[in-house]
């Protein structure tokens, strides 16, 4: 299935769960929409923690559009599953938000790492989270974030498990895609980011982690969501992990040329 008929099967309600592995070759984003007396902050927030929050578009006030990443996009209906909060706590999960739309609000899209699994499987490297259909594992941090006005909160990580040679390749590869969270920010012991228990992700699936394997962990387009409990802004609305809006551009445009193979 193509990116504009998945997002037409979920603005029918027909897919209602996660976006991992679909509408292949298609750039997968992440979702923030916030009032508007925060929008410049958020958008330099973006700039000074690229690395999670790689910022690829962002809408008019008012505007649920985002024409730059497809023509039909309305991001009030688009993605399989919302979360809202108010004054920084999760209040409710939603699989449409027309109802909560308001013309101050601004809605900005974020590169996510479904982008360059594809990079990944192409390459032949296996992601063993697509294999057995589940969510990538995605963990809080002790790490912060570079704070920018009223914006601060811990660092979110995702995390794939590889043999060596392929966490190595990993590497390679994902670097090449810095607008998609780009390398790994660690690799090995998790406990060296702050994370206490591997097999306890707060937001994402189960860890598979056999014998001779290494996890590796990238920045991760979560992160707004726990600089959105920190800050408390009066209302904002996210995607649910690994419900994702599909766009119509290809991750090949993503790509980093100037990064050698």
């Amino acid at each position: 299935m193509d990116a504009k008929s998945l997002r037409a099967e979920i603005r029918a309600g027909r897919h209602g769960t996660v976006t991992t592995g679909l509408a292949p070759g298609h750039l997968q984003a992440n979702l923030v929409i916030l009032p508007a007396d925060w929008a410049e902050e958020f958008t330099a927030f973006c700039a000074a923690n690229p690395k999670p929050c790689p910022l690829i578009a962002r809408s008019e006030p008012g505007d649920p559009t985002l024409p730059g990443l497809g023509d039909d996009i309305d991001v009030r209906r688009d993605l399989p599953r919302y979360r809202v909060f108010r004054d920084g706590v999760a209040v409710s999960e939603e699989a449409d938000i027309g109802a909560l739309w308001c013309d101050d609000l601004v809605a900005f899209a974020l590169g996510c790492s479904y982008s360059f699994e594809a990079a990944l499987l192409e390459g032949g490297v296996p992601i063993r989270h697509i294999e057995q259909g589940k969510k990538v594992c995605t963990y809080r941090t002790g790490l912060d974030t570079v704070p920018t006005g009223r914006l601060h909160g811990p660092l979110v990580v995702s995390m794939r498990n590889f043999t060596v040679p392929n966490a190595i390749r990993a590497i390679e590869i994902t670097s090449r895609f810095p607008r998609v969270h780009g390398a790994p920010i660690h690799f090995g012991d998790p406990a060296a980011i702050g994370i206490a228990d591997i097999d306890k992700p707060e937001f994402g699936g189960e860890p598979d982690i056999r014998p001779g394997e290494v996890p590796l962990f990238w920045a991760c387009g979560v992160t707004p969501q726990t600089v959105i409990e920190a800050a408390r802004p009066p209302f904002c609305i996210t995607h649910k992990a690994g419900h994702m809006l599909v766009t119509d551009r290809l991750n090949e445009e993503f790509r980093d040329r100037d990064v050698r193979r």
